[in-house]
């Protein structure tokens, strides 16, 4: 049996930025990775972020997970973080955690007090043949491309005109990699125009109201039929890649276990644990960040992850400045405001509750 005071369950945006910020505090927090890196989705962004400098705007997001490794390298051994490990359960009786890191390796963990920084899981849409080789998600797309440095195909159909489906798509356009159209079924594209125009401006169509019917091939892709949901009118796309950026589902399989009151809210992407505003689910010891507290962009994630870790040292007594989650409430103002921000402040008011009455 392991001890720690905070166990973070996810090493990306929101996990790190939790770990450094109660660390910061004196609290010994443990941080658990499955993925054979920490990071997350920030080492996968070679994009610049938007935002304000407390954001890290102009910085490119793999540039972003080294800063926020350095701030948990300054802390000295108050953090320790382990890759290729999962949380396969919690156990609500007693508040153990059972880890398995790598595939030998099984031990029970105690913590005092938990952030539930899982992430998001890529939705898949059904259409026939859409699990022969060459059918990607946007996330293993950018993992093939910038973390391994291998491009995925020559020619790629995008599926999804969000923020990941649009900048994917710019993103294989840098390696090289032609873009043959972008599919949104939507009658407009739901991420920033920045992006979309981008990839305009290099000749891209982007065509809305329009989705895939089938994939073609045989062994692999080697083409896309395409219908025009106005008109039911169909045609054929020749690519060799059709690449999946439909959305992405919060990965709560813990919070379920843990006894959270969880409520599904649309505009969150799938269910999710109500939190107070120190992001605290119903479950007295378990606080959540990032994507498991509703899709967002990493900005989002990385602030909200700040506001988790340092809730949860205080809740363990350490002496925390309340004007800190002030200023941190204040910047996902920011980054919530305006048009874009419309569909999360909707769902968030879902999802907040004032305070929890303690048993």
């Amino acid at each position: 049996m392991r001890k720690t005071d905070i166990l973070v369950v996810g090493g990306g945006a929101a996990g790190l930025s939790a770990a450094a910020e109660a660390a910061s505090l004196g609290a010994k927090v443990t941080v658990l990775e499955s993925d054979l890196h920490l990071g997350g989705q920030l080492v996968k962004q070679t994009h610049k972020f938007f935002g304000s400098k407390d954001e890290h705007a102009g910085t490119r997001g793999y540039k972003i997970a080294d800063i926020i490794l350095d701030e948990i390298r300054a802390c000295g051994d108050k953090v320790e973080a382990f890759t290729n490990t999962s949380v396969i359960g919690y156990y609500k009786n007693d508040g153990i955690v059972t880890v398995m890191r790598g595939e030998e390796e099984y031990y029970k963990l105690l913590p005092k007090k938990i952030v539930m920084a899982t992430g998001a899981q890529e939705r898949i849409i059904p259409f026939p043949n859409n699990d022969i080789p060459g059918v990607y998600g946007a996330g293993a797309v950018q993992t093939l491309m910038n973390v391994y440095g291998v491009v995925p195909g020559k020619r790629v159909l995008m599926i999804g005109a969000g923020n990941i489906g649009l900048i994917v798509s710019y993103q294989l356009m840098q390696a090289g990699v032609e873009i043959a159209a972008v599919l949104e079924a939507l009658p407009k594209i739901g991420g920033y125009w920045v992006h979309a125009a981008k990839i305009r401006r290099l000749g891209v169509p982007i065509l809305l109201r329009h989705t895939i019917k089938a994939a073609l091939g045989a062994d692999m892709v080697d083409g896309a039929v395409v219908q025009d949901i106005e008109t039911g009118e169909l045609s054929h796309v020749e690519c060799d890649v059709i690449c999946l950026a439909v959305g992405l589902t919060p990965t709560n399989e813990m919070l379920w276990q843990a006894g959270c009151e969880m409520r599904y809210i649309p505009q969150l992407c799938g269910h999710v644990p109500l939190r107070d505003p120190k992001l605290r689910t119903s479950h007295p010891d378990i606080w959540i960040a990032g994507d498991a507290a509703g899709i967002e962009e990493a900005s989002s994630a990385m602030v909200e992850g700040r506001i988790a870790g340092l809730a949860a040292a205080q809740s363990l007594g350490f002496k925390a400045d309340e004007g800190k989650f002030d200023e941190y409430h204040e910047r996902l103002a920011a980054l919530r405001r305006g048009e874009a921000g419309e569909k999360i402040r909707s769902g968030l008011a879902l999802a907040q509750v004032d305070d929890w009455r303690d048993e």
